[in-house]
């Protein structure tokens, strides 16, 4: 997971990067640093974004219905 992925997983669940930040418990510089690639997401926090993708398109799905 790379920081073009991660930003692309950010932008497609429309949350800026403080919310993103915020959803997954890390501070805002942290996110900032995982899409400009100076540092990766551990493991826990990949499957955290992995998580709260999963939870918003099945929360989209539960809207258009």
């Amino acid at each position: 997971m790379d920081g073009n992925e991660l930003k692309q997983i950010r932008v497609s669940l429309r949350l800026t990067q403080e919310e993103f930040a915020h959803r997954l418990g890390v501070t805002l510089c942290t996110v900032n640093r995982w899409e400009n690639n100076r540092t990766m997401p551990s493991r826990l926090a990949k499957k955290q974004i992995q998580q709260l993708e999963k939870e918003e398109k099945l929360s989209r799905i539960d809207c258009d219905n």
